[in-house]
């Protein structure tokens, strides 16, 4: 797929889009890496749904924003219903995995081109940033040059399996070609670095993160929440909680995965979204 540019107030993001005339999947990647994640859930969800893919300023962006942006968690959520905005795209099924600012777009009242809600193992409740990974990230954007250190050290593929790297997100190794396609951006680019530390640290108080999801009471379209059984990341028991918010949500355990779903389990993922989105009557 070419990539393709649309430019919001933010900047310019990149996306790639299958085409097609059928109902239209917008897929969210995480922090520190690109929408090359979803890759084998696109492959499989084609033709039949269209898969817009845009790739978030959350530090695998190759294009930084603008030096003002608001780039946090709501500034972020705000950038992805002005990308529907500008893509006239409507009644989208929205997904998302490892990012949980979905949360904030409906408690921002920015959901009106939502028509269905797809939740992966994501952030929620007070778990901004995420685990032992997200604080440790956290405590590096604190640090004078504190995220190019980090990161270089991703250089090393050893160290990507620590748990207070990568080895908590998913079960099996990326491929190195695509993690480090992730991280080139952050290795290269002091502009990209300071996009990144905006959004670790642009996290509200936790009062406001609990009024986010407690949001999602509000959603009363479709609602499937996949989490990953063994996610040491992202509590399991926080997957319950999401669909016990949502009026029409289900939950649906996925087995043999860690938080990075789209990776670790992208067949037995888009079997669920294919059959959500067109309307099998176990997940609709």
């Amino acid at each position: 797929m070419p990539h393709l540019e649309v430019e919001l107030s933010a900047g310019t993001i990149e996306y790639e889009d299958t085409g097609g005339e059928g109902p239209v999947a917008v897929l969210l990647h995480g922090v520190a890496m690109d929408g090359s994640l979803w890759r084998e859930v696109v492959a499989a969800l084609a033709p039949g749904i269209r898969c817009v893919i845009p790739t978030l300023p959350l530090g695998g962006h190759r294009r930084p924003m603008r030096p003002d942006a608001d780039l946090s968690v709501l500034g972020v959520a705000r950038l992805v219903a002005e990308f529907l905005d500008r893509l006239d795209l409507t009644d989208v099924t929205l997904a998302m995995n490892d990012w949980g600012g979905a949360q904030a777009l409906v408690a921002d009242g920015r959901d009106q081109r939502i028509g269905r809600l797809v939740i992966t193992s994501c952030e929620a409740f007070e778990n901004y940033p995420p685990g032992l990974p997200g604080k440790n990230l956290r405590l590096a954007a604190k640090l004078p040059g504190g995220l190019n250190a980090a990161f270089k050290l991703l250089k090393l593929a050893p160290l990507r399996r620590l748990p207070m790297t990568w080895g908590r997100m998913t079960k099996r190794p990326v491929d190195r070609e695509v993690m480090d396609a992730w991280f080139q951006p952050l290795w290269t680019s002091p502009e990209v670095r300071r996009d990144l530390r905006k959004y670790v640290l642009g996290v509200p108080p936790v009062n406001e993160l609990l009024h986010w999801a407690d949001a999602l009471r509000t959603f009363d379209r479709p609602a499937l929440v996949a989490w990953a059984s063994e996610d040491r990341v992202m509590p399991p028991e926080h997957g319950l909680r999401l669909a016990g918010l949502l009026p029409r949500g289900t939950l649906v355990e996925i087995p043999d995965s860690y938080t990075l779903i789209p990776q670790d389990q992208p067949g037995p993922l888009a079997d669920l979204i294919r059959a959500f989105v067109l309307g099998s009557p176990e997940t609709a």
